[in-house]
């Protein structure tokens, strides 16, 4: 399993001219205060047409109908935080990603969707709503990232979407793709009586989470990356291609796409372990195959290496006038600045 590592918060500049383009872009996507009245977008929710003000690229309100006055929270798919410059990754400053996610709420409002719920809540009270042709959008544009909550695969559509938008190197996606985004943090003085608390990951590549548990306690403005285990790329993706062509696994591996076949390898090679979603026969005719493989060195050897960032700050603290101070400005640097 991952671990953490942390940097206290740096700050940096932005080139003047670079720093009046991203301020240019903030203010174009700032909402108003009229916002709930101006910013209206049209959604068809189980057939019926709605209007719907989106606060963010994976969330909005709903303003009519039988659901009116409920927030949403957009299900398979993930924008990162509006609240403030907190994510990081390979050459991103925070600001900039944090321009990424104020993009795709304007995304979103600028389109006419068509969503489903079955009126499920979330964690947070929040009505689970399942917008297919919205997650493809935000996913393909690299304004989103395909999101499960377990260790189960994305869809299919969401997943082509996303390495497509990889391969084009589209948004968030554009100065390097991490193994996995952290895309919530939790510390051990928001809740003292708890035996642990979790940090939440979610794979780059079919989208399911993992749960870092830990004890640490945060301090505001704290950043905290995780420390990703990385196997040999090419080794894996030729081993992958081997076992697709062994007659003797073939029929097996029919109904499993090649991109989960290659998390498949890559995982064992990293954790000497298959994915929970692997089905027990394909797992019973897989699992010792890789496990020679590895014994035998032929998976690649792995390597740690500094992944994906996120700035701690509690929930209370990231909005109104109580907003940590990190979050009233650029933000901090790039993590590797900090060294």
């Amino acid at each position: 399993m991952p671990s953490t590592i942390f940097f206290p918060p740096v700050r940096t500049g932005i080139p003047p001219l670079f720093a009046l383009f991203l301020l240019a872009l903030a203010l174009m996507v700032a909402p108003s205060p009229h916002a709930s009245a101006s910013a209206r977008t049209r959604v068809f929710l189980d057939g019926q047409a709605i209007p719907v003000y989106m606060s963010d690229g994976d969330t909005f309100r709903i303003l009519e109908g039988p659901y009116a006055g409920t927030n949403s929270r957009l299900a398979g798919f993930n924008a990162l935080e509006s609240y403030g410059p907190v994510h990081s990754w390979g050459q991103w400053h925070p600001y900039e990603l944090w321009i990424n996610a104020k993009m795709a709420t304007l995304s979103g409002r600028r389109g006419v969707w068509h969503c489903t719920t079955e009126g499920e809540r979330d964690t947070y009270g929040r009505l689970l709503v399942h917008c297919l042709d919205l997650a493809v959008d935000q996913i393909r544009r690299g304004y989103a990232h395909a999101l499960q909550i377990d260790d189960t695969p994305s869809a299919p559509e969401l997943l082509r979407a996303q390495q497509e938008a990889i391969r084009a190197r589209r948004g968030m996606w554009a100065h390097g793709v991490p193994s996995f985004v952290l895309t919530s943090l939790h510390s051990a003085s928001e809740d003292p009586s708890r035996d642990f608390h979790y940090n939440r990951m979610v794979s780059t590549r079919d989208g399911h989470s993992e749960s870092y548990r830990h004890r640490e306690t945060y301090q505001e403005c704290q950043t905290v990356c995780a420390t990703e285990i990385r196997a040999d790329e090419a080794r894996v993706l030729e081993v992958a291609r081997l076992l697709r062509e062994d007659p003797a696994l073939r029929p097996r591996l029919g109904g499993l796409s090649h991109l989960l076949l290659i998390e498949a390898v890559d995982r064992y090679a990293r954790l000497g372990m298959l994915p929970e979603y692997t089905e027990p026969a394909l797992a019973a005719a897989l699992g010792p195959r890789l496990e020679s493989m590895r014994a035998r060195g032929e998976l690649g050897g792995t390597e740690e290496v500094r992944g994906a960032c996120m700035l701690y700050v509690e929930f209370e603290r990231r909005y109104g006038g109580q907003r940590a101070t990190c979050l009233r400005d650029r933000g901090a640097g790039r993590p590797q600045e900090a060294r």
